[in-house]
């Protein structure tokens, strides 16, 4: 069976928390989950999946978390190969606190993978979103999953199964 990993940022532990419903929801069977900070030792953990859930918040002015800063760096620099790999993203944002970069770090995250060969799905509508602008928007809609725990999170269930919904199409272990 082809497992999903989930690898995620977490500096307060919401992104934490969104990546442990996540497995739950999918099944701890069929998905293995990586802290950045204690899992992950190198780029190829990332590549023993053809299918990835990749979580990050978003920091200071849209940057990513800490946590997924250095492999980032390592992967701008070596260049590794993601053909073949299929990713969706998800990030915690604050669309009041932080309406103006809000989960800005989706937006690096896509186009890093997106530039290594990935193919990036999972793309949800802005509607019923309020913020005020987001670097993670590509052809009108968010490249991924975001969530506001701060002030929306009556929504999160919601948003995950429609979004794990979505994903069907592209991640056929869901499907099964």
């Amino acid at each position: 069976m082809t497992k999903i990993g989930i690898f995620y940022g977490s500096t307060s532990g919401t992104t934490e928390e969104i990546a442990e419903k996540l497995q739950e929801e999918i099944g701890e069977d069929i998905c293995d989950l990586y802290n950045m900070e204690e899992d992950f030792d190198d780029v190829d953990d990332l590549l023993k999946y053809d299918y990835l859930l990749l979580g990050c918040s978003t920091w200071g002015a849209g940057e990513v978390q800490n946590d997924w800063r250095e492999p980032l760096f390592d992967m701008e620099v070596d260049k590794p190969n993601f053909s073949g790999k299929t990713i969706a993203l998800f990030g915690p944002g604050d669309c009041e606190g932080h309406s103006k970069h809000f989960v800005g770090a989706l937006g690096i995250l896509y186009d890093q993978f997106k530039a290594l060969g990935a193919k990036l799905v999972g793309a949800v509508s802005t509607e019923g979103y309020s913020f005020e602008k987001s670097t993670a928007i590509r052809d009108g809609q968010f490249v991924g999953l975001p969530l506001d725990e701060i002030n929306e999170s009556d929504k999160t269930e919601q948003r995950i199964a429609d979004w794990l919904e979505l994903l069907k199409a592209d991640f056929p272990v869901l499907a099964a």
